[in-house]
């Protein structure tokens, strides 16, 4: 009997091993799950005029209604398409009206959506010449040798200081090349309560990761390009500034600010001159290092935060791994 007795205690005390440790994987599991990293839809709002945010928490997205149909600037990561259209879609827009779709430049997390949403909304799709070619290779040609998506063929190349118009709406292309060769800041005037605003859609201006500014054999005028890519930004008015990922500009904070009320915090002429600064400062401290026999840029983009448990996607992977090309 007292045999009986212990091969039962000792069958419970097993039982219950055996629940604490599937307790104990399925914690490590949640944990590992709520840990993963990468970035995710935010709300659309509405920035400054006919200027809308449709972008994910990182990676950039706009959308610049007219009279004619819609403009979109960056469609970001292919994987994205349906959280882009779903933040059109709620603003109350139609993605069929989407007429031009322009990008800023030619990484993966900024146009691996292009030919998505070239497909759906078959607008027209226009790219800065220095860009053309590697867009329409799916990114074969990138100097930085690990770009790849689907290949988009631009319907319209456009130069330094070119406008795109419709609607009544001018978008002015501005070549700031040296993160791309292409890569384009966009202009344009938004009006709000009776205020005409200078809005500039910054190129990302970061130097690339392990890219030598000096004797590069594949960008060998990637110094010059930047020189006039900083010349050129300093020279641009700028009330209403953006940067092509959101972690460049507290894309969050400033969203945090406009919910609270107050004056639009995107209204910030002060703000672009101080960041253009410190960019511009970065590169002229990294070309100085190079020129004194130091190693290609070695600082990698900041950490990808941890994604929201709220049911939204989560563009990257797990265990503080950046998604793909953030930062880049």
């Amino acid at each position: 009997m007292r045999g009986v007795e212990r091969n039962y205690k000792s069958s419970i005390r097993r039982a219950m091993l055996g629940t604490a440790l599937l307790s104990l994987i399925a914690t490590a599991a949640l944990a590992q799950q709520s840990q993963k990293r990468g970035q995710w839809r935010l709300d659309p709002f509405k920035l400054i005029g006919n200027i809308y945010y449709v972008g994910l928490s990182n990676n950039t997205s706009f959308l610049i209604t007219t009279p004619k149909g819609l403009i979109l600037l960056d469609p970001t990561l292919e994987a994205a398409v349906p959280d882009i259209r779903k933040n059109i879609e709620e603003l109350g827009f139609k993605v069929s009206d989407i007429k031009i779709i322009l990008q800023a430049h030619a990484h993966g997390d900024h146009v691996g959506g292009l030919a998505k949403f070239k497909e759906i909304t078959g607008a027209q799709v226009v790219v800065m010449e220095q860009d053309a070619a590697v867009l329409a290779d799916g990114g074969k040609s990138d100097f930085r040798g690990n770009e790849h998506w689907t290949p988009v063929k631009a319907d319209r190349i456009v130069h330094d200081g070119e406008k795109v118009e419709l609607g009544g709406v001018s978008m002015v292309a501005h070549l700031t090349a040296g993160h791309t060769k292409g890569c384009t800041t966009w202009s344009t005037i938004a009006q709000e309560n009776g205020k005409k605003y200078n809005v500039v859609f910054v190129c990302s201006v970061r130097m690339n990761t392990g890219v030598p500014l000096l004797n590069n054999a594949k960008y060998p005028n990637i110094v010059q390009d930047f020189e006039h890519t900083f010349a050129t930004l300093r020279a641009l008015p700028a009330d209403v500034f953006t940067f092509s990922h959101g972690n460049m500009f507290d894309l969050e904070g400033r969203i945090a600010r406009m919910k609270q009320g107050g004056p639009n915090p995107f209204i910030d002429p002060d703000g672009y001159r101080r960041l253009v600064a410190e960019y511009e400062k970065a590169f002229r401290d990294q070309l100085a290092k190079e020129r004194a026999g130091g190693p290609p840029y070695p600082v990698s983009p900041p950490p990808a935060p941890v994604c929201p448990d709220n049911g939204r996607t989560c563009y990257g992977s797990a265990e503080a791994a950046t998604p793909a090309k953030a930062g880049a």
